[in-house]
């Protein structure tokens, strides 16, 4: 068995063309384009790649950026201030302040300031517990996890009765994600570092998410035959035939687990770009709330 490969990057296209058409929808009929604002504190490479592809992606289907940029050594009430005016602006609609944050600001304290109406991170207190209750609905989901609720959604792969394996309990990725296959019914099981016999606890499952940090952990040996296998792993493993001496992989050894999986993500270019897109769609959603349409 060949595992048929779930690509990020082709339903991550499609979805862009129906936010584009959305957001041209709310223009015809308010006037008014949704808007995301970006906070980005100190002068970190990555959360300014981060950023910039943030602001690209808004740009390709017509969302309004707002960009704060604030010094390493910025106070935590500037931090506050800054985003509390942005949750003042009505034509923001999205807040979203890149993480992490430097040593001596309050990530906490921070993300909680965050209107609730504006979390489109979905990290709000309020809706993370939400998120965690039966018949709540939080108003926005963290995007990793909600793309990789889609990404099986857009391949028709059932959720309900189905044994489901999270490898991982981030507050990021592992826990919302667990919460978000338990509200479709899914058997759900959590896996971390003291979890006794990894690999057979794997086996079981008929979904699995492997949301761990470790470059190729999960062994084609550890999945169940047929399985759907959500890799959201991305780590950088020397390769001194690659042009900049390392290559990217995920936490699941691809070329082992496409011989046995019945779906199966690549890594990069299958999660990855899924990210992204849950993050216009929130901004999109809740410019459609504020407006009411």
């Amino acid at each position: 068995m060949t595992a048929q490969i779930i690509d990020g990057k082709a339903i991550a296209a499609a979805i862009r063309g129906e936010i584009a058409q959305d957001v041209q929808d709310l223009l015809t009929k308010t006037g008014k384009a949704p808007g995301l604002a970006t906070v980005l504190v100190g002068e970190r490479p990555d959360s300014a790649t981060y950023v910039r592809m943030k602001k690209k992606a808004c740009a390709e289907v017509g969302i309004q950026s707002f960009s704060v940029e604030l010094p390493g050594d910025v106070s935590q009430e500037q931090l506050l201030q800054a985003v509390q005016a942005l949750n003042a602006n009505p034509d923001v609609h999205g807040i979203l302040v890149q993480l992490p944050l430097p040593g001596h600001i309050d990530e906490e304290e921070i993300l909680g300031a965050i209107s609730l109406e504006k979390d489109v991170d979905g990290f709000h207190p309020l809706n993370i517990g939400r998120l965690s209750m039966k018949r709540r609905d939080p108003l926005f989901v963290p995007c990793t996890p909600r793309g990789c609720i889609e990404l099986l959604d857009r391949m028709h792969i059932p959720i309900e009765g189905k044994q489901a394996v999270v490898l991982g309990r981030s507050n990021i990725v592992g826990l919302p994600v667990a919460m978000l296959l338990l509200h479709r019914n899914a058997t759900l099981t959590i896996c971390h570092s003291r979890t006794k016999n990894l690999p057979d606890v794997v086996r079981s499952a008929d979904i699995l998410i492997a949301a761990v940090g470790r470059a190729e952990m999960v062994k084609g040996s550890w999945i169940k035959p047929g399985a759907a296998v959500i890799d959201v792993g991305t780590n950088a493993v020397d390769d001194p035939s690659a042009a900049k001496g390392y290559r990217l992989v995920g936490d699941v050894d691809f070329a082992e687990a496409k011989e046995v999986a019945g779906y199966i993500t690549p890594s990069p270019g299958g999660v990855g770009p899924m990210t992204i897109i849950m993050l216009l769609r929130n901004t999109v959603d809740s410019a459609r709330r504020a407006y009411g349409v």
